[in-house]
């Protein structure tokens, strides 16, 4: 059965694309031009009431009945529960897992997300504002080259959805004022996942004419 995916051109919109590219689930594309406000369209906030990209509808949810999920880390959890992949089985590296995908969700993108913002979107010139998010936004590299100085993937040895999480914000790093050659350990972690297949199809959803 085909799942859903309402999405738009973002780090959040391309996590969930990865994630289906990986696991080779049939997927349907809808648009949410957030350009034009579409998330507030009352037929979208009933499948992701914080008017937010991205959610799915899966069609065959738990109860056998259609099951809509907003929020990328719930969408990564839930995709990778159900088909018993890119997440450790034990406990200890599970949580490890998603150790990681919550400093992802709380901090890897929220951060880099107002970078992107005060950087090159704020209609207004804001020194401080500037300042204060590049530098957390260097800070988290320095976490995440740490990290990656230690194992392959953030989660240990195995790609998981925790580095599908974090790739697409990683993947702006010329927004955010980051030459990944200052992290090295970053940067063979960012290559080696760039050139996944799936990522790279992933990372092109959705496509516009």
């Amino acid at each position: 059965m085909t799942i859903d995916l309402y999405t738009w051109g973002t780090p959040n919109g391309r996590k969930v694309s990865i994630m289906l590219e990986e696991l080779g689930l049939a997927y349907d594309v809808h648009l949410i031009d957030i350009t034009k406000d579409e998330q507030f369209a009352p037929e979208f906030l009933k499948i992701s009431p914080n008017n937010k990209i991205p959610a799915i509808v899966d069609p065959d949810g738990p109860d056998g009945r259609p099951f809509p999920l907003f929020e990328t880390g719930a969408i990564l959890i839930y995709l990778a529960e159900k088909t018993g992949r890119f997440m450790p089985t034990d406990a200890a590296g599970r949580y490890r897992c998603l150790e990681w995908l919550m400093w992802q969700m709380g901090n890897f993108g929220p951060m880099l997300g107002q970078a992107h913002h005060f950087r090159r979107f704020a209609k207004e010139n804001v020194p401080y504002a500037i300042e204060r998010y590049t530098n957390e936004t260097k800070r988290l590299y320095r976490v995440l080259d740490g990290r990656l100085g230690k194992v392959a993937y953030m989660a240990g040895e195995d790609y998981s959805i925790a580095d599908m999480a974090t790739f697409p914000w990683a993947a702006r790093h010329e927004w955010q004022g980051i030459d990944l050659t200052d992290y090295p350990n970053v940067k063979r972690w960012y290559d080696t996942i760039a050139a996944r297949p799936a990522v790279k199809a992933g990372m092109d959803v959705p496509k516009r004419n």
